[in-house]
């Protein structure tokens, strides 16, 4: 991308602008573009996948985020570079998803992936219970107090090209700030030149100890489980469900 394509971006009325670099990558791979670039907390590696089994052509590495967005029942907090500044109740967070959203307006760019940051996260399976009133007061144990729903804004990416051999880094930018473009420059700047310096390596392993089937604890013991099973073989009996899934909680100590 060049100066005068970014500012016809802007002009446009965009909000956030993708500024790339393509660099080539074959003496990398995912893994080690990951290990160089993403050094730091809220940082991801995605690998697309086509039909369920293909491996996909584009491995997604998402940069340390310095937002992220926590839903706890209908509190939600948002972080800056890990700092808890604001929080408020939501009662329909697919909705203040959206919102987030339409905050943001980027161009999709025909050279990029589809993929150049955004929302990356998830959402958990007790999320049902905000939008679905048959569900709203049926509130479960929450023995880990996992938060509901985890969302990174992810403003810096680096998209591996694994057909082409080739990595895109790419920093989303507000056009509307001073010196947008040779800000977003400096910042590829200083990611192409940790690419070259190589990784820090892949470091010891953090325990050589053996886990054992002993050492596991299960939050269904096995004659539950068993009853959970016949039960539910009973409610698709009699039409009640058509389907149901049982999750096993395991859980074992690790050093760290």
């Amino acid at each position: 991308m060049d100066r005068d394509v970014f500012e016809k971006l802007r002009a446009d009325g965009h909000n956030r602008i993708p500024v790339y670099r393509s660099v080539l990558a074959d003496l990398d791979t995912p893994l080690s573009v990951y290990l160089k670039l993403a050094d730091g907390p809220d940082a991801y590696l995605l690998e697309s996948v086509e039909g369920g089994e293909t491996w996909g052509r584009y491995s997604i590495i998402g940069l340390p985020c310095s937002r992220r967005f926590s839903l706890s029942g209908t509190d939600l907090t948002v972080y800056e570079d890990g700092r808890a500044v604001s929080k408020e109740e939501v009662s329909d967070p697919l909705d203040y998803v959206a919102g987030l959203q339409r905050e943001f307006h980027a161009p999709h760019l025909e050279e990029l992936p589809v993929f150049t940051g955004g929302l990356v996260g998830y959402f958990g399976y007790e999320i049902v219970q905000r939008f679905e009133p048959r569900l709203v007061d049926d509130e479960k144990p929450d023995e880990l107090e996992t938060p509901e729903m985890v969302l990174l804004l992810s403003e810096e990416v680096a998209v591996f090209d694994n057909l082409a051999g080739r990595l895109f880094l790419i920093v989303n930018v507000d056009p509307s700030l001073p010196d947008a473009w040779e800000n977003a420059q400096r910042r590829l700047d200083r990611l192409a030149h940790r690419l070259r310096c190589g990784s820090q390596g892949y470091g010891e392993p953090l325990s050589r100890e053996a886990v054992a089937e002993k050492d596991f604890h299960y939050g269904f013991s096995r004659g539950d489980f068993i009853r959970a099973v016949q039960k539910s073989k009973e409610y698709i009996l009699s039409g009640d469900i058509f389907q149901v899934v049982l999750s096993q909680r395991m859980s074992v100590p690790f050093s760290a």
